[in-house]
């Protein structure tokens, strides 16, 4: 029946073949929308919830927040220019330094 371990026979018979892969109707979008500012504040400390707002004063801005299991939240903000970032500790001190490890 196969000529090979890479061929398999095909049977026909006369049943209608599929549908073309195109009629069908696409799936709804999965992802879920980025949440809003309010949302990204919910579960941190006061202190940091101060320092971001200092650091909004100078136009820096918000941009997600790392949630690890069993830990504080970890804010991480960017400048006007999107060139720099910090993270903002447990007790509302920075830290610059680049140890944190972003996707391009």
């Amino acid at each position: 029946m196969y000529r090979n371990a890479a061929q398999a026979a095909v049977i026909t018979g006369p049943w209608p073949s599929p549908a073309p892969a195109a009629a069908t109707p696409r799936a709804s979008e999965r992802r879920k929308p980025a949440p809003s500012g309010d949302a990204l504040r919910a579960g941190l400390t006061p202190a940091q919830v101060m320092t971001l707002e200092a650091l909004e004063i100078f136009q820096w801005k918000l941009a997600f927040v790392r949630r690890p299991l069993f830990q504080a939240p970890i804010p991480v903000l960017f400048d006007r220019d999107h060139t720099r970032h910090v993270v903002i500790q447990e007790d509302g001190t920075l830290d610059e330094s680049q140890t944190l490890v972003l996707r391009a």
